[in-house]
């Protein structure tokens, strides 16, 4: 029998306060959380960065992927790197939903990748439930981006700074603004 991981038990499910999964999310996070920090603690070239985020993630990142630091993860289990990806400095990953980031993809300064929303009820606000985000081969997210739960970015999209992703962006598309909307198609 196949074990299922914290990941798939969390998708789409309500996760209160007081649950056992609430807290096996607690644990981990309190395990990663002192490794993220030492990640930002001091300058690092980029293969120990690497080598320091593999601690965090428990996968094996390329070494053709480049991180600018600081670079802050709250969770740190459920980021998946591809290959030939530039992150620059001051990202924020709130991966515990999963982050998957295909190959060639660049993500600019100051961006937010979030897979966690609070719950809207207020007797459940402590309450959390998760979607991951996907974003897709050669994909370009501008600086100061915010990317909230459950969206994939389309292949070859470009994502205008300082947008607010809310929904699926289709492939070859450049969308701008808050919430972002489709300004035109890349012409291939």
């Amino acid at each position: 029998m196949s074990k299922i991981g914290l990941k798939e038990k969390i998708i789409g499910k309500e996760i209160l306060q007081d649950s056992p999964l609430f807290k096996e999310i607690h644990s981990i996070k309190a395990e990663n959380e002192p490794k993220a920090m030492e990640l930002n603690a001091q300058y690092l070239k980029n293969k120990e960065l690497l080598i320091r985020l593999e601690e965090i993630t428990g996968k094996a990142i390329s070494e053709t992927v480049t991180i600018s630091q600081p670079f802050y993860t709250d969770f740190g289990r459920h980021i998946a790197f591809g290959q030939d990806i530039f992150i620059n400095k001051n990202v924020t990953f709130v991966d515990l939903g999963g982050i998957t980031i295909e190959d060639h993809v660049l993500i600019g300064p100051g961006s937010r990748l979030l897979t966690v929303n609070h719950l809207i009820q207020p007797e459940k606000r402590r309450g959390i439930k998760v979607a991951p985000i996907v974003i897709k081969e050669n994909a370009w997210i501008g600086a100061n981006v915010t990317i909230l739960p459950g969206v994939t970015v389309g292949e070859n999209s470009v994502i205008a700074a300082d947008a607010t992703v809310t929904k699926d962006v289709p492939k070859n598309a450049i969308v701008v603004g808050s919430p972002a909307k489709v300004v035109r198609m890349i012409d291939e």
